[in-house]
């Protein structure tokens, strides 16, 4: 359903004394979901991992650049192409709260983003109710304003808003903010029910282990490339996790004590070659000359000359 391809974005800005400068933001991402299926995105903070869905809906500010393919449906996302899809086939799970209308009922927005499926007026305002129920959100609620909510309700209130409808591509940005272990179990578990009906899902997040419960596979982002992609039951014996920073990702969870296999401090790499190439304990002088290729590599994908 959708296919990412060598996708870079860069943003213009003004230096010091009005010097025009272009920052690249994502060096190369790649990307496939399929319909059935959830995709998980984890990576560091500022790896790339929002920038994208926000890519993939053409709602980048005016002074970013792409390059690359984005694929949806075997047709380019063009800009024009993107703003007929947005809200209606491809739909947003996002990571700010400021996202919901201040001034609007939480029941009419849920409504509204029926709407934009196809659905009737009746028929939204009834799907509206079923997606708070779903969210263990009371009838009343529909009735608040945004104002009124708490954290982890609005959190809620923006999933159902995004998968009330009928899109076939769910794009989840953090959907377990704020909350509860119990509430964020659902909220995954009806995604991955979305999946199962035959929507696509993409996760992102950085509660990797609550993402292996519903994922089927998972994309690791990092300095804004993608450095593996692995099926999620691989995470289960490290062993089977192919580039180095996914391994050190993986063992400095909690619930894996913290650790570390490579050097506690180290700085990724935006530009040349891997991006982790000062936490590796197996780099050499191939990894600082460029960067290499998402190859096969076993039951999955690596971009790393060692793995």
């Amino acid at each position: 359903m959708l296919h990412v391809r060598n996708l870079s974005i860069h943003f213009t800005r003004y230096a010091l004394g009005l010097r025009k400068q272009e920052v690249r933001a994502i060096r190369c991402l790649d990307l496939d979901l399929a319909a059935g299926e959830v995709v998980a995105v984890v990576g560091q903070s500022g790896a790339g991992k929002s920038l994208l869905a926000h890519a993939l809906l053409g709602i980048l500010p005016s002074n970013a650049r792409i390059e690359g393919e984005m694929i949806f449906r075997d047709e380019p996302l063009t800009p024009e192409r993107m703003a007929r899809l947005r809200g209606r086939e491809i739909a947003l799970v996002p990571q700010a709260v400021t996202y919901l209308n201040p001034l609007l009922r939480v029941g009419a927005q849920i409504a509204r983003a029926a709407r934009l499926s196809g659905l009737t007026r009746a028929r939204a305002v009834e799907a509206a109710r079923e997606a708070l129920a779903r969210y263990h959100l009371a009838r009343e609620v529909g009735a608040w304003f945004p104002f009124q909510l708490s954290g982890g309700m609005v959190r809620r209130v923006l999933t159902a808003t995004a998968t009330v409808g009928l899109a076939d591509l769910v794009l989840a940005d953090e959907p377990t903010n704020g909350l509860d272990r119990e509430t964020a179990a659902e909220s995954l578990k009806h995604l991955r029910e979305l999946a199962d009906a035959g929507k696509a899902v993409l996760l992102i997040t950085h509660d990797v282990g609550a993402a292996l419960e519903v994922a089927d596979r998972v994309a690791v982002f990092c300095g804004g490339v993608t450095v593996e992609v692995a099926w999620a039951g691989d995470f289960k014996r490290t062993g089977l996790l192919r580039h180095p920073y996914t391994r050190a990702l993986w063992a400095a969870l909690p619930a894996n004590g913290f650790s570390l296999p490579g050097p506690s401090a180290h700085v990724i790499r935006l530009e040349g070659g891997c991006p982790y190439v000062s936490g590796c304990l197996s780099h050499g002088p191939a990894c600082d000359a460029g960067l290499p290729d998402l190859l096969p590599a076993d039951r999955g994908l690596v971009r790393c000359r060692h793995a």
